[in-house]
């Protein structure tokens, strides 16, 4: 028994291995929720509720991070021709929304090329705190005690930068086409404590990094009808699988979206409406997004913007009890998903510049206004956009 309690302190010491050399990111993540370093004496572990639960925070990771809403490929800058005057003019006063399309294409012929960098440290997965090593993944308990007699803790850090490369031209004065390549960044740390009847083991730490390619995003946009800023427009958008499934930078799997795009621009304010449906992809979904704009002045736009998406089959987390498979009398609690859907939103506040000529410079920040699904506190994007 002495030998036994000094290896444990030993390995408690030293801790587990790390999952650095387990592959992707995935394998990671498994690793992370399933390992067990450190024997707790008398007791076995419930392997098929670890393995449960394991794939429902995976699965809802992977589905989060890779539906994440990417950025407008439109351009800033759109112009019309004035036969009154002989020459293009612009068509709008300010340079649009972030994320909401406007109903506006640039226009035949015209052209833009952009780029923007978006932050996010996720903290929050539903009602559960990731970071704080607060978040319980399986617990034993007895049919006849309150509380639990062995509880496992997962602590975990999950950052990503995207790296947006956006292009759009207009081929006619009513037909856009554009394209978003998303260049991916994904980082995950983590690690696993567990409390056996007092006693704190520490059972499994992981450490993944991920680079590479995004789902790129393939769209054409429609204008139906309109004057100036104001009108009606149908967007067609193919998510395209190129990012790794495994590393949770793609879906796997191509998506279709199909948007319609409403908007208003009576003056120096617009507003725009998009109400959209995608199919394909690790899910489907639905998701409107609504934004408001300011020209404060011919070189300074105020954006503000409201991004939602209701995500199918996709529930909720909640604890799951089942019975231990070798111990009568004890029920393992182990997380499930449940509801038919996640519903998540934020708002967005940013600024749109014209620096030089028809250089943008824009940056905006991003916070949840809903309690559900993967969050972060805050995300920052800031971008450059040229027209030509």
């Amino acid at each position: 028994m002495r030998a036994v309690t000094i290896l444990q302190g030993l390995l408690l010491v030293l801790g587990a291995t790390p999952a650095m050399a387990q592959g992707s990111v995935s394998d990671s993540l498994a690793f992370l929720l399933t390992n067990q370093a450190v024997p707790t004496g008398d007791f076995t572990k419930d392997s098929q509720s670890a393995a449960v639960t394991r794939d429902t925070i995976t699965r809802l990771l992977a589905v989060e991070l890779t539906t994440q809403p990417l950025s407008s490929s439109s351009g800033g800058f759109t112009y019309r021709f004035n036969p009154s005057l002989g020459t293009v003019e612009r068509a709008s006063n300010g340079f649009g929304p972030f994320y909401t399309e406007r109903s506006l294409t640039a226009g035949r012929g015209r052209a833009s090329f952009g780029v923007n960098l978006n932050y996010s440290e996720y903290t929050k997965l539903d009602s559960h705190t990731l970071n704080d090593g607060t978040f319980v993944t399986t617990a034993s308990q007895f049919r006849d005690e309150s509380e639990p007699f062995d509880v496992e803790s997962l602590k975990l850090s999950l950052k990503t930068t995207t790296f947006n490369i956006l292009g759009n031209v207009g081929l006619t004065d009513r037909i856009d086409v554009g394209v978003a390549v998303p260049i991916e960044s994904l980082t995950l740390e983590g690690s696993r404590l567990n409390v056996y009847r007092g006693s704190q083991f520490l059972q499994a730490t992981a450490m993944a990094q991920a680079t590479g390619l995004g789902d790129i995003a393939i769209r054409g946009k429609v204008r139906l009808f309109g004057e100036r800023g104001s009108g009606l427009a149908v967007l067609e958008e193919l998510r395209l699988p190129t990012g790794s499934k495994e590393d949770l930078l793609g879906s796997g799997e191509a998506s279709f979206r199909t948007v319609v795009v409403g908007s208003l621009e009576p003056g120096i304010f617009a507003a725009n409406v998009n109400a959209g449906f995608t199919i394909g992809g690790v899910a489907d979904q639905l998701d409107y997004r609504l934004s408001g704009s300011l020209a404060v002045s011919p070189y300074v736009t105020l954006i503000g913007e409201l991004v939602g998406r209701r995500i199918d089959g996709v529930g909720a987390i909640s604890q799951e009890r089942a019975p231990h498979p070798t111990i009568t009398g004890v029920d393992t609690l182990r997380l499930v998903t449940t509801g038919d859907a996640t519903d998540t939103n934020s708002v967005i506040a940013g600024v749109k510049w014209n620096v030089f000529k028809s250089w943008l410079v824009n940056g905006s920040v991003a916070v949840p206004v809903s309690s559900s699904g993967l969050r972060a506190e805050w995300s920052g994007l800031v971008g450059l956009e040229v027209a030509f």
